[in-house]
Parts: C-alpha cells; structure tokens; sequence
C-alpha cells in the first residue's frame, strides 16, 4: 500500500503533505479513505482538473477507498483561490445541473461499485439542511479570524479588490466537507491542487479541534507548460472533457501537439503506463523527436480512456486522412467536421467560386496569387487529389457528405470549405 506514494513522487505529483511519513505509516497499515472535491463551476471538469482526479484513481488502483465529491453546495458559493476578482454566482438549478455532468464525468475514471467501495456525493447533502445558526456554532466556532485572514488565497484578495464574506466562508464549508466526510466514511486522506492547501489543512485542523482526531491532506502542483503559459488553454480556450465542448479530434490533438520539452513530464502526470514504459517513451523521444512518439502514445491512452477505442481510432483516420494518409471518404460527417473546425477554413453558402479563390478564402494562403503559384508550383490538394487547373471550380461531386472540401497546401498545410446554407 505504501508503494503509490513512491510512484507519485516519481511522476511529480506531490507538492504539500502534512506529513508524508505519518500517511505512509497509515497506508501500511490498510487501505485508507480519501477524497478530493470538484466543484461545479462549469458545465464540465477541463484537463487541469484531471491531475488531482487522476490522482485519486490511482490511489484507488493501488487499493484504497475513494470518495468523489461534487459541490453542489461550495459551487454556489464561489472559491476564492486562485482568482483576483469575485466569482459570478450561478443559480442552484444550474449548479444542480453542472453537478448531475460532473458526476457522470467521475465514472468514468472511477469506480463506484459496491465491491471497491468507492463512493460518489454532493456536499448539499449534508449543508442544505443545516441553519445558519447551527453553521455558526458548530462550525464556525472553530474558525480564528486571524487564522483565516492570513490564508493565501484570502490575504491575496485583501489587497485588491476586497473579499465577500460568501466567499470568505468558502474555506470553513470545504473543512466540514471533511469533517463530515471523516464521521460518515472514516475519510482520514484529502487531496487536491496545491492552491487548495489552506482550505484542505482548514479540515485537518477543524477535525483535530472537533474530534481530536489527526488526518492527512496532500496537495497535486498545478501543471504550466515549459513556455510558462497555463496548461490545459489552447486559443480557444480551456480543453474540457465534455465533447460537445472539446471535440474528441482536438482533444486528441491537445495533446499530440504537447511541446518536446513537457511531453515527458505529461505522460508521468496523466498517463497510466509503468514507469519502464515511460522512460523507453522518453528514450524514444530523445533519439527521435520528429516521429513524436511519446506524444502520440499520451495522445491515443487519453483519447480512448475519456471518449473509448473507436472514437479514438476515428480521429486518428482523420488526422492522417487530411494529411493524405488515408480516405478523407470513409470518415464519419461529425469527426470530418470536427477535424475542419481545428484548420483555417471558410463557410460559404454554396459552390461557385474557384479553387483559388477558395484556397485564399479558407485563409490557408494570403493572397490568391499565392494560390495560383501554389497551383502553378504542384502544391495543391483538393481532397488529396492534385489540382494542376488555376481556374478548375469544385462540383457537388467534390463535396464529402455533401457539405465539405478538404483543401491542402503541400503536405502539412490543411484547410477546409464548408457549405454552410442561409
């Protein structure tokens, strides 16, 4: 039991721990109870929440007792960590709605059968019952001002623009999430993101205070890319989990694209391989870097874990197929369309108009003089067949399911057309 916190530390998923060999003691002894809390404030958990949730899987892989939690009640409060201005609160019957996702997004990295004991709440169980008055005697009690002003992410707020009380409470509600937790399930292990520290020790010490009880908490770093930026945004924004937010084709190339330099680091983090296998990955990257083949291995693991085998294989049909490696035909119209919504491409309302023009149009060349040069050179592609005809005009018979054109400018340059009717 002792040996997952070995193989944390290797993948570098150990930031804070209140005591690292009290909690090793523990798990020698038999498997504890842990849990980590994500908060419903949006309508799906994004690839930055994956690390302390992908955390909590391996702690149930290597035996012990998990419980998922999901804030129905702090996620109609707001956080304050991490964030320089007040969150905007959402109503409860769309925080009841996030909730209900984010629920069937944990199955599927966790198992909640009786036979693991796994277990899945809300923390509106146990709060919405409870009145203010008793919230302020039972709980608040136990809460020193100073203490709480002095925490982090409250002392950063204090600074700016000021911090609600209802946020400044956010902290005395995750630490009885943690008592309640212990009395009901013998919780005795919470982990999350390392900017959650002081609402995770707030527990610790509010159960030490009510029980006289000691428990442990454990901190996953937050993970920036090696050019600084924030992992888990792309241009469009965040890479969430949910596909109709992020298509399974750009969440597979999320991750294909990773930079050189974090490729290694991203397949210890959320890769479930041995670390023999990672480190022959890493061996292959160094002596290989331009067959990218530590970035497809993370790439195609995470693609079928979250959205399963076939839908994996389809996108990587799409992906050689638009770089002529395969039938842009045989693709389904949805993963066609989601791969042509990652590429520069134009929407017109019907056919007409002339490759060239299309292929400037799309935006994957500036001007339609490079288009005809483009043309002129042999470095045009019209559904991966040549066009050599600067004023060849695309049929209905060109169009793949009737509404789009695959166009490319040698062999890494992809744009699309789509028939997109008034």
């Amino acid at each position: 039991m002792t040996d997952i916190l070995d193989d944390l530390a290797w993948r570098g998923l150990i930031a804070q721990s209140t005591d690292i060999d009290a909690l090793r003691g523990a798990m020698a002894e038999g498997p504890i109870t842990v849990y980590c809390g994500f908060d419903p404030t949006a309508p799906s958990l994004h690839v930055g929440n994956l690390v302390p949730l992908l955390t909590l899987t391996r702690l149930q892989r290597a035996g012990h007792r998990v419980v998922g939690l999901v804030g129905g009640a702090t996620g109609l409060i707001g956080d304050p960590s991490g964030r320089s201005t007040e969150r905007s609160l959402n109503s409860s019957e769309v925080v009841a709605e996030w909730v209900a996702r984010i629920r069937v997004q944990l199955e599927k990295f966790l198992d909640f059968s009786e036979e693991t004991g796994g277990i899945l709440v809300s923390n509106l169980d146990w709060t919405e019952g409870m009145s203010a008055i008793d919230f302020l005697r039972d709980v608040g009690k136990h809460f020193p001002v100073n203490r709480m002003l002095a925490r982090e992410s409250v002392s950063a707020r204090l600074g700016g623009e000021g911090l609600s009380y209802t946020e400044f409470s956010y902290q005395i509600l995750q630490a009885n999430d943690y008592l309640e937790l212990n009395r009901r399930y013998g919780c005795t292990l919470q982990i999350g993101g390392s900017d959650q520290w002081g609402n995770i020790t707030a527990g610790t010490d509010l159960i030490r205070r009510v029980t006289g009880g000691h428990v442990h908490a454990l901190t996953v770093p937050l993970i920036t890319k090696a050019d600084g930026t924030k992992f888990g945004k792309t241009a469009g924004g965040a890479v969430w989990l949910n596909p109709e937010m992020t298509s399974p084709y750009a969440f597979y190339q999320f991750w294909l694209n990773s930079d050189d330099r974090d490729v290694v680091k991203f397949l210890k983090i959320y890769s479930f391989r041995s670390r023999e296998e990672i480190e022959e990955l890493e061996k292959a990257a160094a002596a290989r870097p331009a067959a990218r083949e530590a970035q497809r291995a993370l790439a195609e693991e995470f693609t079928t874990l979250l959205h399963g085998a076939d839908e994996c294989a389809a996108v990587i049909a799409a992906s050689a197929a638009l770089f002529g490696q395969g039938s842009l035909e045989e693709l389904p119209a949805r993963t066609l369309g989601e791969a042509l919504a990652e590429v520069p491409r134009a929407e017109v309302p019907a056919l007409g108009a002339s490759f060239v023009d299309l292929l400037a149009e799309s935006g994957l060349v500036k001007s339609k003089s490079e288009a005809r040069r483009t043309v002129k050179e042999g470095g045009a592609y019209l559904n991966n067949t040549k066009v050599t005809d600067e004023a060849y005009v695309p049929s209905a018979d060109d169009l793949l399911h009737g509404r789009f054109l695959v166009l490319r400018r040698g062999k890494r340059s992809v744009g699309g057309v789509e028939i997109v009717e008034a």
